[in-house]
């Protein structure tokens, strides 16, 4: 047999499969995390249907590295700029000149425009305006995976789709970290901060559904234009409250960690890391792609620690952990259920 290029993951050991007989190095890990949140994302993998490249494997660690780090480079930048004003910075960016490269989709404009205004626009003056009031980078990237919750409850109110029992039991898990969240408020965490970040995740989640109705189209053209879009309302609600002067003067006085960051959110977090992340979209399955995402908020959380000393206290990795395992059964229950029945069914 043929040793194939594939990575399969077990609770205390890495090797590689498909009749790969290699060394098996043991796992010291015995944070609760990485226990029980990392590995089994991970060992979800051999469960789909089409298994990953070692070079896609790491690509895909690659982008939720971007991602996860990404609440870093926000909290940079808003400690130079406005929340608006980094929008509008981060839009333009992100779309200017790409829009004079890249056509919208034909008969979507409009969709783009609405889809922009809302998962862009919306949802990131949201985040930033959150993160700014009162929210810790890494509480902020924990919340955001709520946004898969908030994708099933507009599905279900909008166009009529039943969530599945999982699904159900998911969000209940998920929300009762929500809780853990509201119940340890402070100085560091404010109630502004934490309802805006929370409206932020609707924003994406409600963004889902419109991208949903768009279909199959170029995803880095409704990037580009979506930017484009979402870059015209922020630069005129931060000309509002910011005002001319305000802008003018943080524009002038921008530090190299600003403009990075700026280029980091716009670049990086946007184009880099959707480009790869749309690549593996295209060549795996979204059951073999989709679960990475729950390692974001643990790369948020660890970052955030790192750079800013934010305190990791217990209740966070409570909350972390039931956040983070609603996603999971949402993301993979049914998968899991099916894979334990057939094993059963054939030893049987």
């Amino acid at each position: 047999m043929s040793c194939q290029r594939a990575f399969s993951w077990h609770p205390v050991t890495f090797k590689k499969a498909s009749g790969c007989h290699l060394s098996q190095k043991t796992l010291g890990w015995h944070d609760s995390i990485l226990n029980y949140v990392i590995l089994p994302t991970l060992i979800n993998i051999k469960f789909a249907e089409t298994a990953m490249s070692i070079l896609h494997f790491f690509l895909a660690i690659l982008v939720i590295l971007i991602w996860g780090c990404n609440f870093i480079f926000i909290k940079w930048g808003l400690q130079e700029m406005s929340p608006f004003l980094l929008c509008a910075a981060r839009f333009l960016l992100a779309s200017i000149p790409i829009i004079f490269f890249i056509k919208p989709p034909q008969g979507q404009l409009r969709m783009i425009a609405l889809y922009g205004l809302i998962t862009f626009a919306m949802q990131f003056s949201f985040l930033f305006l959150g993160m700014h009031v009162g929210m810790t980078p890494g509480l902020a990237s924990l919340l955001m995976q709520l946004q898969v919750f908030f994708s099933i409850f507009f599905a279900a109110i909008m166009i009529k789709e039943i969530p599945h029992p999982l699904q159900i039991l998911g969000s209940v898990v998920s929300f009762s970290g929500l809780v853990f969240v509201a119940l340890h408020l402070n100085n560091e965490i404010t109630l502004a901060g934490f309802l805006l970040v929370i409206s932020a995740a609707a924003s994406w989640g409600l963004g889902n559904l419109i991208s949903k109705k768009m279909g199959r189209v170029n995803v880095l053209s409704v990037i580009a234009w979506g930017s484009f879009f979402a870059f015209i309302p922020m630069m005129f609600i931060s000309f509002i409250f910011d005002g001319p002067k305000t802008i003018t003067q943080s524009l002038q006085h921008l530090s190299w960690i600003g403009i990075i960051s700026a280029c980091y959110i716009s670049y990086a977090a946007t184009w880099v890391a959707y480009s790869a992340w749309n690549s593996l979209l295209i060549r795996y399955p979204v059951a073999t792609v989709a679960p990475f995402t729950l390692l974001v908020p643990i790369v948020g959380m660890v970052s955030s620690m790192l750079v800013f000393d934010e305190p990791l206290q217990s209740w966070k990795l409570i909350a972390a952990i039931l956040v983070i395992t609603g996603v999971f059964i949402n993301l993979v229950g049914m998968r899991i259920i099916k894979f334990i029945i057939k094993k059963y069914a054939l030893e049987s």
